[in-house]
């Protein structure tokens, strides 16, 4: 039995050298990774601290499609309240800051094809934003951008018994996507 121990010993210590390598590998790793600006989403504030209230009138709409723009806008008030310490109001008078957007595109196109039909199936939902955030005393724009853009898939049904749109659900969820992203966007300046 003590025949074996120096095997072990010898075993032990092999092992013990790709440890410590692969513990100094994690702390760098974890060290890199805070200092690269890495942090807790919604805990950092980019905003001004006089901003206490937030404005947010009904976006504009520039496509065809009826309704958008309230679609967009209603899910922006729920999401502020439950991810930030502002008031949200949508009378751009009483805000400190006011946050205006835009729905600059809304694309339906088909992206799969029933094989033996031709027929679409399942299309795909494009709305492209812009999105501007200004201190309302002073009109600094405190966030501005024109690239905020969404997707997402619906289903047709090929049954025409069962034929459920799907379109007004696939942007039910777009319009949750935004406000989630606005939120974090216009908070954390990203």
């Amino acid at each position: 039995m003590n025949s074996s121990l120096p095997f072990l010993n010898l075993l032990l210590g092999r092992l013990a050298k790709p440890r410590a390598v692969a513990v100094v590998f994690s702390l760098a790793t974890c060290g890199y990774l805070a200092a690269c600006g890495y942090h807790v989403a919604n805990r950092t504030d980019a905003l001004p601290k006089t901003i206490h209230v937030i404005s947010v009138p009904a976006l504009e709409n520039n496509t065809n499609s009826y309704r958008i723009e309230q679609k967009l806008t209603s899910p922006t008030f729920p999401e502020f309240l439950a991810v930030t310490s502002y008031k949200i109001t949508s009378d751009p008078s009483a805000g400190d800051a006011v946050l205006r957007g835009k729905v600059l595109t809304l694309e339906a196109v088909p992206l799969l094809f029933d094989t033996l039909t031709g027929r679409a199936t399942t299309m795909l939902v494009t709305v492209r934003c812009e999105v501007t955030l200004t201190e309302r005393e002073t009109q600094k724009v405190l966030f501005h951008t024109d690239k905020f853009v969404f997707r997402n898939e619906y289903e047709i049904s090929t049954d025409v018994k069962s034929f459920f749109e799907e379109q007004d659900p696939a942007i039910d969820r777009i319009a949750k996507d935004f406000a989630q992203r606005l939120v974090a966007s216009v908070t954390e300046n990203f």
